[in-house]
């Protein structure tokens, strides 16, 4: 053998290993393209694995985490057993009516509603709970078109909870 077809070979199998090294340190970037779906228990339907959620799949006893957009499509639900931002605890559907009623109209019958739940949830009425706060999911005009009316209020202290908050403002 000699020299000169010694270094491209060697040259060869660095390039290799170089690039199977990359592949295999890009797999957790590469899984983070395809996030793995939240898992739920069989019998109580909790999230019981951390995972993707698609909102339209989020139920009443979901918790997840904070997400930094103004629409979303998916978050990041977790058990409430570990520290979250939200746990949902009422679900209402607006109306049936086929035309969008508008943002101003969704905003008001949200607010009014999850605040009237939420001292049902909490046991203690929203004026009294301080640092607990709520928000809410809601339909655009787009989903509402699509057969989504659906509002979801969610519960949230000033900083991540852990456990579910049903009644314990009591």
């Amino acid at each position: 053998m000699s020299r000169t077809t010694a270094r491209p070979r060697t040259a060869l199998i660095v390039a290799v290993f170089s690039v199977g090294a990359l592949a295999l340190s890009g797999c957790s970037a590469i899984s983070d393209l395809f996030p793995k779906e939240a898992a739920r228990d069989a019998e109580t339907q909790q999230i019981s694995e951390a995972g993707k959620a698609d909102v339209f799949t989020l139920a009443v006893g979901d918790c997840f985490n904070d997400q930094d957009a103004e629409q979303i499509d998916s978050v990041q639900a977790i058990p409430c057993s570990d520290a979250h931002d939200y746990e949902a605890y009422f679900a209402f559907d607006v109306s049936d009516d086929a035309t969008f009623p508008g943002d101003d109209v969704i905003t008001q019958v949200a607010e009014d509603r999850c605040m009237t739940e939420f001292a049902t949830f909490y046991g203690k009425n929203y004026a009294d709970a301080a640092p607990m706060d709520f928000n809410y999911l809601s339909p655009t005009e787009g989903g509402w078109e699509d057969g989504d009316h659906e509002i979801l209020c969610l519960i949230m202290g000033a900083d991540k909870t852990t456990g579910s908050l049903a009644g314990a403002g009591v």
